[in-house]
């Protein structure tokens, strides 16, 4: 039995008998952490033997694919990783344990044009607002980054009437992709969702005067069939060991 399976039973308090029963987690993850977990998830399964069932979607939102819309439909999950305060409202209906809730990781958001176009000067304020004032068009998520963009970061820059008719809400596909495509000259998303995309440039994070960090936490439904390997899982995911992993996403490691 290797050290890592030893030291997963410990972290969650369960017989290394129960880690040991191998099964098919249904996890549900949105976008903020899914290049994280997509790079954690083939050594916990390889290590545990465990399998994965992995479904994307966003934390909120109107779209069938957001996770509470799934648990709503009764789509059954062992794990659901998403925007933190997406999470509090899903145990607060009763829909998640509340005591199986685990912080992951920050997320920033950041900007990325089309590669091989020029990237402009968001490094501060200043140089933000004019980026956006002479912008042909402006894309940002349907997910958190995108809400606080669009109701939040344009007032604060004191733009909303100017930039706001030449940006557009992106619904379930990554920003960076149309961004890729030539359809908008400049993407907002949180940064781990931005730098996997191909066929764009990841220009750099907002500045921190106007940043928005988002807190990425998991946890396990009611009624999870395998709570037990659940609890594994997230115990790995928020582990020490694997934070360089998770940073390399662009993520930032919670100050535990």
């Amino acid at each position: 039995m290797n050290k890592l399976l030893k030291s997963l039973a410990l972290l969650a308090g369960v017989s290394l008998a129960c880690v040991a029963q191998a099964e098919e987690i249904r996890v549900m993850t949105s976008g903020g952490f899914t290049a994280a977990y997509k790079a954690l998830g083939p050594q916990f399964a390889a290590d545990t033997g465990n399998t994965l069932a992995t479904t994307l979607g966003p934390s909120m939102g109107k779209a069938p694919e957001a996770i509470p819309n799934r648990l709503a439909r009764g789509e059954q999950a062992d794990v659901v990783i998403m925007v933190g305060y997406a999470l509090d409202e899903l145990i607060r209906q009763g829909k998640v344990d509340p005591a199986s809730r685990v912080e992951l990781a920050d997320s920033r958001i950041g900007l990325v044009v089309r590669e091989g176009a020029a990237k402009p000067d968001i490094s501060t304020v200043p140089a933000l607002k004019k980026t956006l004032l002479d912008a042909g068009s402006v894309a940002y998520s349907d997910s958190a980054s995108g809400v606080y963009v669009q109701d939040q970061l344009f007032k604060r820059l004191g733009i909303e009437t100017q930039v706001k008719p030449k940006a557009s809400m992106i619904e379930k596909i990554p920003v960076g992709s149309v961004v890729a495509k030539g359809d908008y000259q400049f993407g907002f998303q949180q940064v781990s969702e931005l730098l996997p995309v191909p066929g764009v440039s990841f220009v750099g994070k907002l500045p921190e005067e106007v940043q928005s960090v988002t807190r990425f936490a998991a946890g396990i439904p009611v009624g999870a069939q395998h709570p037990v390997q659940a609890r594994a899982l997230l115990d790995y995911l928020a582990s020490p060991a694997v934070q360089p992993q998770v940073q390399a996403t662009g993520l930032d490691s919670v100050k535990r």
